[in-house]
């Protein structure tokens, strides 16, 4: 039972812990950040949370991640920003590949 007292908010034990739990893996997924995303710019492919380059050339970079590969197919591409958990691909981007 939830009982509200002048301003006070009382839960019970199982609503506290259900709360706590939820607001505490929503705070870490934000701070760390450890979900796989790719934002598609123009010209521009920003991989976040990568786990390997596989493969790299100047019409095809093969990235793995927690559920696969993917393969981004263009032209001139460079990586731009390579660090541990991130990754820029600049160049004429034709196709991304989620296999």
């Amino acid at each position: 039972m939830t009982t509200i007292i002048k301003g006070c908010l009382f839960l019970t034990k199982n609503a506290y812990n259900f709360l706590g739990d939820t607001v505490f893996k929503k705070l870490k997924d934000y701070i760390l950040e450890t979900e796989f995303k790719i934002i598609l710019l123009d010209g521009k492919v920003d991989i976040v949370n990568y786990l390997d380059i596989d493969h790299f050339d100047d019409n095809k970079i093969i990235v793995r991640n927690n559920k696969g590969i993917v393969i981004i197919k263009g032209e001139d591409l460079i990586i731009s920003k390579l660090l541990t958990d991130e990754i820029l691909i600049l160049g004429k981007i034709k196709g991304i590949e989620f296999v």
